[in-house]
């Protein structure tokens, strides 16, 4: 069981713990005081838990964030006086360094119920970088393509349900600027690519976008349709294949650039405990991965047979990485992202590169899920990205963060809108709690679309870790 699994079921099991006392409550004040009073007491109840307490925050607020930031950064000495952000020297910044400010970020009262924020001032456009509701600790905000105004003494910081005091040093890294070289963005899912590298790859020279899987399953918004599981599955897995080589070219990437491996959903860690065995999909019928890979235009070695084999997906991963030899590898975080699939996909392209005769010059992380809170990046479409809650510093994390224009992020937008896995309705529950979350508790939902993924992705920075 992955440690987002232990989380979870510990969450719910305080959770029905929590409901059962509260429901002995209601019962003796319904016997004591008035038959009705529960009732009352149970709707109100409810609704307060989906404004305030639905999130999925596996650790306390007041916990302090824990990064070992290694021992290439450029420390800048700064101080905050009257709320503008000052440097104590002059130090070169250019437009491209990855800037990071520690800050003790103290909740009001209010921001118990209204997410605490800092307000970034003085740059091309206002930011805002939410934290968490209740927070007392340090936390990391991330000042990216702001070097310019904070150089000129222009840059003000303002606490919104929250007082902030700054940490003596900025951080600063400066990197080529991967954009100029050959980018390779490993997806373990169509979608993938896109909310977390889509303004990466869009601007880079030559880019090439890799998905694993064809992510066929959970096709219920198909079902609904009049379609069997099993047609729904299907038809779920050709549309994402689809969008996995059609999606990119919004962004200028040639069609012969863009792959689809067609391995299925949530098979990548049974392939790999047995290599040589087949694991066949668990909801479409299938054991041939061949009617996923339709689109892409040429062959792989796993054309010959079809067969969705851990050694199959190697020989894949090693024909592509010979074949666009990138400088740049992008792929999902092995520490960070919790999902299996993601795991599994960053552990093949690792095994894939073992003696091969090219090797890249930089591997990039990315995180497009956490392990303890289900809500980051957060804040609003649009802002900052703060850095995310890290409570084990035994491995040194190297940011660096692409900092995105507004016409940038618009492009991301239709890119996501495009996708067809995010384009179904949220279920009933889900959009009541938006509702309420937006009325009692100020969260605005995203102008793109209803998906969370537009909330989180469209955003200022594209934040990635150099591995």
């Amino acid at each position: 069981m992955s440690r987002k699994q232990q989380l979870l079921k510990r969450h719910r099991r305080n959770k029905r713990i929590v409901l059962l006392v509260g429901l002995v409550l209601l019962l003796l004040v319904g016997v004591l005081v008035a038959w009705w009073l529960p009732l009352l007491l149970a709707v109100l109840g409810w609704v307060a838990h989906e404004a305030w307490f639905a999130d999925h925050l596996f650790y306390s607020p007041k916990d302090d964030y824990c990064y070992d930031f290694g021992h290439e950064a450029q420390q800048v000495a700064v101080r905050l006086e009257a709320g503008r952000l000052l440097l104590d020297s002059a130090p070169e910044l250019g437009t491209n360094e990855t800037l990071i400010l520690g800050v003790q970020v103290k909740s009001s009262w209010i921001g118990r119920f209204l997410d605490p924020a800092i307000e970034v001032l003085g740059g091309p456009s206002a930011d805002r970088q939410a934290f968490e509701r209740g927070v007392n600790g340090l936390r990391y905000l991330n000042l990216s393509g702001l070097a310019g105004p904070l150089v000129r003494g222009e840059l003000q910081l303002r606490g919104r349900f929250c007082r902030i005091q700054v940490q003596p040093r900025l951080l600063a890294w400066r990197d080529p600027d991967y954009r100029r070289q050959r980018v390779m963005v490993i997806a373990p899912h169509a979608d993938d690519a896109e909310l977390a590298a889509f303004g990466l790859y869009s601007q880079a020279d030559e880019a090439w976008i890799v998905t694993l899987t064809a992510g066929e399953i959970e096709a219920e918004h198909y079902q609904a349709m009049g379609m069997s599981p099993v047609e729904a599955a299907r038809i779920k897995g050709r549309l994402r294949a689809w969008d996995s080589i059609a999606v990119p070219r919004w962004a200028g990437v040639p069609e012969t650039h863009c792959v689809q491996l067609g391995y299925f959903c949530l098979q990548l860690p049974a392939m790999q405990a047995d290599p040589q065995q087949p694991v066949a999909s668990r909801e479409a019928q299938l054991s041939d991965i061949r009617l996923f890979r339709q689109f892409n235009p040429f062959p792989l070695p796993a054309d010959r047979d079809g067969l969705p084999t851990w050694d199959n997906l190697l020989a894949d991963l090693r024909a592509l990485l010979l074949k666009a030899r990138p400088e740049v590898i992008v792929l999902p975080h092995p520490s960070l992202d919790p999902h299996p699939d993601h795991i599994c996909a960053q552990a093949a392209v690792m095994q894939a590169l073992e003696g091969l005769d090219w090797q890249p010059t930089t591997v990039l992380g990315y995180a497009n899920h956490l392990h303890d809170n289900d809500r980051w990046p957060m804040g609003d479409s649009g802002a900052g990205v703060a850095l995310p809650p890290l409570f084990d510093a035994t491995a040194a994390l190297r940011p660096w963060c692409l900092s995105l224009s507004r016409a940038e992020q618009f492009d991301k937008a239709m890119a996501l809108g495009m996708m067809h896995d995010l384009q179904p309705p949220a279920p009933f529950k889900r959009r009541v709690r938006r509702y309420l979350q937006r009325w009692l508790a100020g969260r605005s939902g995203s102008t793109y679309g209803e998906n969370e993924f537009f909330r989180k992705a469209v955003r200022r920075h594209e934040l990635f870790w150099r591995l």
